[in-house]
């Protein structure tokens, strides 16, 4: 017997931290009770989702490798990122709710007197290895410690882009909760989260943090950290109710028809931080373009335009072939299209949804034209195209 589990033992210490950790026992038993969870894996709403990229691996490999698409799949010069201040966050929000977007999906939320952070990404790369792995286009507005207090950190799934060890390993040295998908816990435990710092929820659970309600909401894709996928851990969107406003994080999803129901349960929202980027022909069901991320906000606003939509998941990491400043530039007609508000602040600034708003497209000094491959209707800049109407909220 001995001989025979040394293999294992041996593979075993090969793994890096990074990587995380199996969910086992009680955990184990909790996800095979789940709802969600069938034949081995857990499910997605609406049916399977292609997790990986289809179509012929030439076509995407020459998508990525052309030498004019990757000239535009970065910033021509340095981000201006806005080096957040302590008076930033020091001084409370007049309005009571407040938002910094740090980059990527990464936003403190400061929402009727509590902080809020979701997806921290510190890290210079999101990637199990230092040396490799897509990395950051500009820097980190501030550090952690500088932060300040955080009551609740929120971690939509596991992927390196939004769940980052050396993060969380230095937000285990505070006093914060973490409230993750089921599963999730499995990893920050490894990397020095207490269990009893964990709120581990399914889809639709809720738990208490202050005087906030978070709900773990359904969501659209896959999960994973090693070699072996096991599809083991939830990914979920988070919808957060405090005394006066409602916020809400879509994590990474393809657009699916839940977003009514969502917006029905816990909306309308003042303000929604919907994840527009890394998106592709060839994995069209697990992240959404700019046009369905505005759908999508007008679903779960109950079909009309309101409260403001605070684009995420794009500028920071390249890890999709589209144009680096498409996503901001797509949002940006789509939204107009339909009269919905969006905010475009740079990475560190923060702004409060029921105040004046960062609208300045702070990205088209840094790129080159972006080629206009959508069509919401609204002519494009410096360029004449047919006008027509476009129902965001409509069937597909």
């Amino acid at each position: 017997m001995a001989a025979s589990s040394a293999p294992r033992a041996g593979l075993s210490a090969l793994r890096p931290p990074a990587f995380g950790a199996e969910p086992a026992g009680e955990r184990m038993a909790r996800i095979r009770r789940s709802p969600h969870f069938a034949n081995g894996v857990f499910q997605n709403p609406g049916g399977p989702a292609r997790m990986r990229p289809s179509g012929s691996g030439r076509d995407m490999a020459k998508q990525f490798l052309d030498k004019d698409a990757r000239s535009r799949r970065a910033p021509r010069g340095t981000i201006p990122v806005h080096p957040t201040t302590l008076a930033d966050l020091t001084r409370p929000p007049a309005t009571g709710l407040r938002l910094t977007w740090t980059g990527h999906s990464s936003v403190l939320a400061e929402i009727d007197g509590q902080r809020v952070l979701f997806d921290p990404v510190w890290g210079e790369r999101c990637s199990p290895f230092p040396f490799a792995g897509p990395k950051r286009l500009h820097p980190v507005p501030l550090s952690l410690a500088a932060l300040g207090p955080v009551d609740v950190v929120v971690i939509s799934h596991d992927h390196y882009d939004h769940l980052d060890m050396p993060t969380i390993r230095e937000l285990a040295g505070t006093d914060t909760v973490f409230a993750v998908p089921l599963g999730v816990g499995a990893h920050l435990e490894r990397w020095g989260v207490s269990a009893d710092r964990l709120r581990e929820l399914d889809w639709q659970e809720s738990t208490r943090v202050g005087g906030l309600t978070l709900t773990a909401t359904p969501a659209r894709h896959f999960c994973g950290r090693g070699l072996r996928n096991t599809q083991h851990t939830l990914w979920a969107s988070w919808a957060v109710a405090g005394e006066r406003h409602r916020i809400y994080h879509s994590g990474d999803t393809g657009y699916f028809e839940g977003f009514r129901d969502i917006g029905g349960a816990h909306g309308p929202f003042d303000a929604t931080m919907i994840q527009v980027g890394a998106y592709s022909e060839f994995w069209p069901d697990i992240h959404m373009t700019p046009e369905e991320g505005v759908r999508s906000h007008l679903d779960l606003q109950g079909g009309k335009p309101g409260g403001v939509l605070l684009p995420i998941h794009w500028g920071t990491f390249n890890l999709a072939p589209h144009p680096w400043a498409e996503p901001g530039e797509w949002m940006a007609d789509a939204a107009e299209a339909v009269g919905q508000t969006v905010a475009f602040p740079r990475p560190g600034a923060p702004f409060e949804p029921g105040g004046e708003l960062p609208t300045e497209p702070w990205w088209r000094p840094l790129t080159r034209p972006v080629p206009r491959v959508w069509n919401t209707g609204v002519p494009p800049r410096n360029e004449e195209t047919p006008s027509g109407d476009l129902d965001l909220a409509g069937d597909r």
